[in-house]
């Protein structure tokens, strides 16, 4: 312990018995630089994954059971000619839908809330068609099934999913977590991601 002897100004002995030293704040220009690192290295594991003929596969099977388009807001019918609730303009999400009631849009049905968070880990700020591929990647990876997936597993990633896109089922032989919304059977989806180049089961 250390006790060098000190004088205060009123001229009495002191004893310092102990000392502090503090870490240096980081400076806001090497939290930016960090940041910025950190979210290039998200985008490029989820590319790589995009990549990946399961993972990718597994995208086009979710795409099947939602129904949707890459230019589809909340409203849109396939095949309907002229159809107001498409949308051209991928430089940001494309907001609210029909009525007002959703900003799911999409070929993920991704919500300005979702692109914001998933799409804010790899510093993303369009909507363009790859960018909603990784953002579907990012959610994958979020409940955690991702390995699951390249790995062939697909019954076994289907209920933690199944929860982020209401038209998915829980896994075989059962519905989704959802009730009151139509689903799509596992054997569909199974078909489908099969038909997409996928293997497991």
């Amino acid at each position: 312990m250390a006790t060098d002897t000190l004088t205060s100004p009123t001229g009495k002995t002191l004893l310092r018995r102990t000392s502090k030293t503090t870490t240096p704040k980081e400076s806001s220009e090497a939290k930016v630089v960090r940041i910025m690192q950190d979210k290039a290295t998200r985008l490029a594991e989820n590319e790589a994954l995009l990549a990946n003929p399961n993972v990718g596969a597994f995208l086009k099977a979710i795409a099947e059971a939602e129904g949707g388009g890459y230019d589809f807001k909340y409203g849109a019918v396939k095949g309907k000619q002229k159809d107001p609730w498409r949308f051209s303009d991928y430089s940001t999400h494309p907001g609210p839908g029909i009525g007002g009631r959703t900003t799911a849009a999409g070929m993920y049905q991704i919500t300005v809330d979702t692109w914001r968070q998933h799409g804010g880990k790899m510093g993303l700020v369009d909507f363009s068609p790859k960018t909603q591929d990784l953002i579907a990647v990012e959610i994958i990876r979020s409940v955690g099934v991702i390995d699951k997936i390249k790995a062939g597993d697909i019954s076994g990633a289907m209920s933690p999913v199944a929860r982020k896109w209401a038209a998915l089922p829980k896994g075989p032989g059962q519905g989704n977590h959802y009730p009151a919304q139509p689903y799509e059977k596992y054997e569909v989806f199974l078909q489908n991601y099969q038909a997409a180049g996928g293997t497991g089961k």
